[in-house]
């Protein structure tokens, strides 16, 4: 099979899912396509948004404090700052051996047939956890992918938001990292970019490593900065926060 990269899922983390996912959905006019029951043996719930063919993940903990590696977290970051990116690829065994052979670890393997996913450990990747997964015939961006439902494809919309183009992180050496997460992903950084086929990693100076902050394209930019401030996120030029992160639009 060629080799392929591709950005399939952005995961953030909420000490509670209920009002952060009524949040998004309404300011971002996205829909939920499943909550996946599977989460649960991590003492996790959740809730997948498609933004086009890219899934928005929100996992909050059953219970704050140190039980479960999303709890633990939240009480590190103080909620900031995304908590995975998911690349879909052809093959998670191989491009996580890779990885580890770069001194990354693998924290967590999944196989839900026909999905297959190996997670690497967030102290190593920095910034975030990095999962590569690969679903059988998931070749096509509208394919199955089980951790998003049996029919996530039916509740994109895009009558406000059309796209998640960019995925912001922050470092107090941004080079280095973008080089480092180049790397792990097999796709070599210009300067303090990363581009994949549907997606742009870029690495901006800030005093901790953290995932912070996501370009969304949308219709109107007015109209969903002015859901945001309904729903009491602060807004600051084109971009308001949410979930940790910063969201931006263009």
């Amino acid at each position: 099979m060629a080799e392929y990269m591709r950005l399939r899922q952005i995961c953030l983390v909420a000490p509670q899912l209920a009002p952060v996912i009524s949040d998004i959905t309404e300011i971002m006019g996205l829909n939920v396509c499943y909550r996946d029951g599977n989460v649960a043996k991590y003492g996790l719930e959740n809730a997948l948004m498609p933004v086009d063919t890219i899934l928005l993940e929100v996992v909050a903990p059953f219970t704050m404090g140190p039980d479960t590696a999303a709890g633990r977290f939240i009480e590190k970051t103080g909620g900031r700052g995304g908590y995975m990116a998911i690349f879909c690829c052809e093959d998670p065994d191989a491009r996580g051996a890779k990885a580890n052979a770069m001194g990354v670890r693998t924290a967590n393997v999944i196989t839900h047939a026909p999905y297959h996913g190996v997670q690497l450990h967030p102290r190593d990747c920095r910034a975030a956890f990095i999962e590569f997964n690969h679903t059988d015939g998931s070749d096509d961006v509208l394919g199955p992918y089980p951790p998003a439902g049996p029919d996530w494809q039916k509740a994109i919309r895009k009558d406000t938001t059309l796209a998640l183009t960019e995925v912001e992180l922050q470092s107090p050496e941004p080079a280095a990292l973008a080089a480092h997460w180049g790397k792990i992903v097999g796709v070599s950084a210009d300067g303090a970019t990363v581009k994949l086929p549907n997606s742009t990693f870029r690495f901006v100076k800030g005093d901790a490593e953290i995932m912070s902050g996501l370009t969304f394209k949308v219709v109107d930019k007015a109209k969903v900065l002015a859901a945001a401030k309904v729903r009491g996120c602060k807004v600051q030029g084109d971009e308001f926060f949410l979930c940790g992160v910063n969201f931006r639009l263009a």
